[in-house]
């Protein structure tokens, strides 16, 4: 098929004018919906009192704090360090433990919420808004909560971790065996298998690597929020970071902050050699 030639494309924007150009009514739309998020951007740098004069102040601060990183903090004595790598030590398990809890009590709860498994929509609609009101309290804000109710220490950081991932596993696991195919559960139901038997031999090895993926970036993640749970009490590095920063000790809080820096990498590293190797033997066997 040859392409139109010019004359052919003028003759026909002659014709249907309106078929060469955007609408009216759509130009005006977008021009309204630009002007507005303008407007609106503006508006917030505003009253925000975003300023170049602020940043340039701003800047000038914090090129003053980072000095302080260089030369970095060296601990001198073990009783110094040690009290650091507790520290670290204790923020891994903060994040370890809430997340561990947050899945087992995610994980039966996971099933109540997926379309396949539970017809009554009632029953599933209902345990997914429970989903939704878990998500809807931000961990720092339970880490709050349960300092008041148990004191300072890893145990308030332990059950903020555990609550909110509650919410998020939840949803994220029955998402994933929502999306689960149909066809090996037939074969195990056609092999006489009972609906135990159908959701652990037919959605089981489908749904494991996700979950597997899903525990291991979510504690990732969480040994961030752990630092940030320290701040506020809840035991941890971010205990003594905050310390040290309240006492303007710069160094010493820059070369905690590296430390925390290298320990999620190190778990980011040996997250993705467990997930290489146990979702690659997943997939050889199935």
């Amino acid at each position: 098929m040859t392409p139109p030639t010019a004359a052919q494309i003028a003759d026909a924007q002659a014709r249907v004018p309106l078929a060469f150009r955007v609408p009216l009514m759509v130009r005006l739309r977008r021009y309204t919906l630009w002007s507005g998020f303008v407007m609106l951007f503006a508006w917030c740098l505003y009253d925000f009192d975003v300023s170049p004069l602020r940043l340039w102040t701003g800047l000038d601060r914090l090129g003053t704090v980072m000095g302080f990183m260089f030369p970095p903090y060296v601990w001198t004595t073990w009783a110094e360090f040690s009290e650091i790598l507790e520290g670290l030590g204790e923020t891994l398990a903060i994040a370890f433990l809430g997340t561990l809890l947050g899945a087992l009590f995610a994980f039966p709860l996971s099933f109540l919420g997926a379309r396949n498994i539970v017809r009554q929509t009632v029953l599933r609609l209902t345990v997914r808004r429970g989903y939704d009101l878990i998500r809807a309290f931000e961990t720092l804000i339970l880490a709050l909560i349960f300092i008041r109710a148990f004191g300072l220490g890893p145990l308030p950081g332990i059950l903020a971790i555990a609550v909110s991932e509650i919410g998020t596993f939840a949803k994220l696991f029955s998402e994933a065996i929502e999306n689960t195919s149909d066809k090996p559960i037939e074969g195990v139901k056609a092999s006489g298998g009972s609906r135990l038997q159908q959701i652990r031999y037919g959605i089981g090895p489908q749904v494991n690597p996700v979950f597997l993926s899903i525990l291991l970036y979510n504690f990732e993640s969480n040994v961030r929020s752990g630092t940030i749970l320290g701040i506020v009490g809840a035991g941890g590095i971010g205990f003594l970071l905050s310390d040290r920063i309240s006492a303007y000790k710069w160094g010493e809080a820059w070369s905690i902050i590296f430390l925390i820096i290298a320990m999620v990498y190190v778990i980011d590293w040996l997250s993705g050699l467990i997930r290489a190797r146990l979702i690659g033997k997943t997939e050889l066997s199935k």
